[in-house]
């Protein structure tokens, strides 16, 4: 498939359902061949094949990534068969359960601190090198707005993405004059997807905006010149 992405190589993690694989599927309607990575090979499979019928090109790379050693396993798959990595997109998270602080359960912490903040940082590591040998390295962090304003329940959550929001902005900052990697941080708001039907289980799905949304924005703005850091929320579409 060509177009303004051809050629060029992304990974997105959480590419099995929805931000993620909506993401997946518009980055590659743009030409890029995307490296999927998310758990279960079978859901992989389905997003995959759906970008092979639209006439793109997907490689699945099923992968726990709060499993010990996991992401270093896949950096050396990647490295192994490409030269550079153009596009990471860092999406996979886990919702702990909402709580007050004070009965949040460690076990539940731990594991939303793993893989919504240590396994942010090891794929950064692992993949800044092939990064740097991109023309044009971008690394997109999906975020939530409760990273940067508090609420109350959603604590173990929000300490998270306030760690992700604080590691990406770094990782911006220390890159940004010695390489042409850029990086975005991208608030998608209120979008459908299972994390949101959890948290919300009374709300009618209709009423907020489709994952595709925050994926036709995502592909957009890795085209996009923007200065790094940078952040944005995704608003619904205009109707």
């Amino acid at each position: 498939m060509s177009g303004e992405l051809s050629g060029q190589v992304a990974l997105v993690t959480g590419a099995s359902r929805g931000i993620g694989a909506a993401t997946a599927l518009a980055l590659a309607a743009k030409g890029a061949h995307v490296i999927l990575v998310a758990r279960t090979a079978r859901d992989l499979e389905k997003v995959e094949q759906a970008i092979f019928e639209a006439g793109g090109a997907a490689t699945i790379a099923p992968c726990d990534l709060a499993e010990p050693d996991a992401i270093s396993r896949l950096g050396a798959a990647i490295s192994g068969r490409w030269s550079a990595l153009d596009m990471l997109v860092i999406n996979a998270a886990v919702l702990p359960v909402l709580t007050p602080v004070w009965q949040i359960e460690p076990r539940d912490l731990n594991r939303g601190l793993l893989l919504n903040v240590a396994a942010t940082q090891a794929l950064i590591a692992s993949f800044h090198a092939l990064l740097r040998k991109s023309e044009n390295g971008r690394v997109i962090g999906v975020t939530s707005s409760v990273g940067a304003k508090p609420r109350a329940y959603w604590g173990a959550y929000g300490a998270s993405k306030a760690a992700f929001d604080n590691l990406l902005d770094a990782y911006a900052q220390e890159v940004r004059g010695i390489s042409a990697i850029r990086v975005a941080i991208v608030d998608p708001g209120a979008t459908r997807t299972a994390m949101r039907a959890k948290a919300f289980p009374g709300e009618d799905p209709a009423s907020v905006k489709a994952p595709e949304a925050v994926g036709a924005r995502i592909a957009a703005l890795v085209g996009e010149p923007f200065a790094s850091p940078h952040r944005e929320r995704v608003e619904a579409p205009a109707t």
